[in-house]
């Protein structure tokens, strides 16, 4: 089992400071959920825990276990387990997916024979009903916004990491690529995985069942619970949280 610690995490972007102490404990075997309205810092979090080079942390730690995250390169943290689905992927033209692919994996120190990847890589692709040139394409290229995002969840079956964030890998899916989607990461939920799911909206939640629950506001997780969370804020919308706790919030990113 492994174990992502954040502590009291604080990020800022251009001297505007976005997250203002983030707290939470995230173990392999379980999906938490961190929702909230836009503009409340969520895919900040996402983007300063792999270590974007335009979020600065001012305070807080992270740990994987008993390794200091925040000391880390982009790279390294890929090497110790955290993996980040994108909200928008990057197209890279000139590089192909599976060679993308099989250069991550020799990097995280898996070097399996050329036969050997292209089977577990097309039996990846086939579990995601990907269309048969996709996986062989120029890295997002003439790719529509939910092919890129069944190609993020390619990457994270292929990679296998420790911990996953999952930055709004709903947006851009019709309804039968988000049953597709969700069956695979609810998958992969075992005691070697545990996952983030940053989400605006409850219908990926009816794929990838949540263990925990949590609200962000204002740079802040303000709410943690259980599914009963969901339904409220299906119903509610995001106003009753604010009423309840007394907050009077301003939009962050």
């Amino acid at each position: 089992m492994a174990t992502l610690n954040i502590n009291d995490l604080k990020v800022k972007i251009d001297d505007k400071e976005i997250l203002k102490g983030v707290n939470l404990k995230v173990n392999t075997g379980e999906v938490h959920a961190i929702m909230g309205p836009n503009g409340t810092g969520k895919s900040t979090l996402a983007s300063a825990l792999m270590g974007h080079p335009n979020y600065e942390v001012i305070d807080g730690s992270v740990t994987l276990d008993d390794l200091d995250v925040l000391d880390m390169e982009v790279d390294e943290r890929a090497r110790a387990g955290l993996f980040l689905a994108m909200q928008y992927p990057s197209e890279v033209p000139g590089v192909t997916n599976s060679d993308f692919m099989r250069e991550s994996l020799k990097a995280l120190g898996n070097d399996m024979s050329l036969i050997d990847f292209i089977m577990y890589y097309e039996k990846n692709a086939e579990d995601l009903k990907m269309r048969k040139d996709l996986p062989h394409r120029y890295l997002n290229e003439g790719f529509s916004g939910g092919e890129r995002k069944r190609n993020e969840i390619l990457q994270l079956k292929t990679i296998k990491p420790k911990i996953a964030i999952l930055d709004e890998i709903d947006s851009g899916l019709d309804i039968d690529a988000l049953k597709i989607v969700g069956k695979n990461v609810s998958e992969m939920v075992s005691e070697d995985f545990g996952c983030i799911l940053i989400t605006h909206y409850q219908r990926i939640l009816e794929h990838i069942k949540p263990t925990h629950v949590h609200i962000m506001i204002d740079g802040k997780i303000v709410l943690s619970g259980g599914s009963e969370l969901i339904e409220k804020i299906d119903t509610n919308g995001y106003e009753w949280v604010k009423e309840e706790l007394g907050i009077d919030f301003e939009r962050g990113n």
